[in-house]
């Protein structure tokens, strides 16, 4: 298989449908929010931009299966393939008319990340990456922030919205952060935090209560700029397991922090 080749196929199907999603949200109408949970809330932009997104990757790789936010396609426990998809990562931002969100599409063969597109849709910003390729922007190479310290680090995170069981040891993380770092922010896009880490305009990401569409593409490409990404405990399950550290070379000063807190074993 041609990574490279399917990679670029991949980012200009995400860009074709970006382009229904930026112009739907000139008429975007809050009537039509539909919730699957508590804050956890759902569009016609998000179904039908995910329909459009598994029609165009079934003819790119046509023996792949499915593992969609909004439950279209689905995947065997025999297919080696399997496309994680999320239609438009930053639901809440688009439907308040902020302009944080992207589509991110990964590729993953058996249990390995394979290829990653994160599309961000208002600044017209296509990361991609493939095993072993690189990552890059808008087809130029990028690598993760230089910084070496905490101290001169800028961090993303986000917040819970649904799940505040863990809501003290999480504020007590955000506590010491803001005091050793250059400060924090909150995008509301999974997606964009990893790419914006993978640029270097962050130097790290973290978060918990995560799903498999909102980091899958991020994280490799990350990787591939020759950043860290581990799950909270210094391990490999940040794909499935809920949580993520994504960092440049400060990360092990952030994992300190984040494992104390999170009262984990170092």
């Amino acid at each position: 298989m041609n990574l490279q080749k399917l990679t670029s196929e991949v980012a200009s199907l995400s860009r074709q449908t970006g382009e229904f999603v930026r112009k739907a949200a000139s008429e975007f109408n809050q009537d039509s929010i539909e919730y699957k949970g508590l804050n956890d809330m759902v569009s016609y932009v998000d179904k039908e931009t995910e329909e459009r997104l598994v029609e165009g990757l079934r003819k790119i790789l046509p023996e792949a299966g499915f593992i969609a936010e909004e439950g279209t396609g689905q995947k065997t426990d025999n297919q080696e393939f399997a496309w994680i998809i999320d239609p438009v990562d930053g639901t809440t931002n688009y439907m308040h008319g902020l302009p944080v969100f992207a589509i991110s599409i990964a590729l993953m063969q058996n249990d390995k990340i394979v290829s990653g597109v994160v599309y961000e849709i208002n600044r017209d910003e296509c990361f991609t990456a493939w095993l072993g390729g690189g990552a890059y922007l808008n087809e130029k190479p990028i690598k993760v922030s230089s910084a070496k310290y905490l101290k001169d680090s800028l961090i993303a995170t986000g917040f819970p919205y649904y799940d505040f069981e863990l809501m003290e040891n999480y504020i007590n993380i955000l506590k010491e952060l803001m005091q050793k770092s250059h400060g924090l922010r909150r995008m509301g896009a999974a997606s964009v935090d990893l790419v914006y880490t993978a640029c270097g305009r962050f130097e790290a990401f973290f978060e918990y209560n995560l799903k498999p569409w909102d980091v899958a593409a991020g994280a490799l490409i990350v990787q591939e700029a020759g950043g860290i990404v581990t799950d909270f405990k210094g391990g490999n399950d940040f794909v499935f397991g809920r949580e993520l550290i994504a960092a440049c070379g400060m990360f092990s000063e952030l994992e300190e922090v984040i494992t104390r807190n999170w009262n984990l074993e170092i």
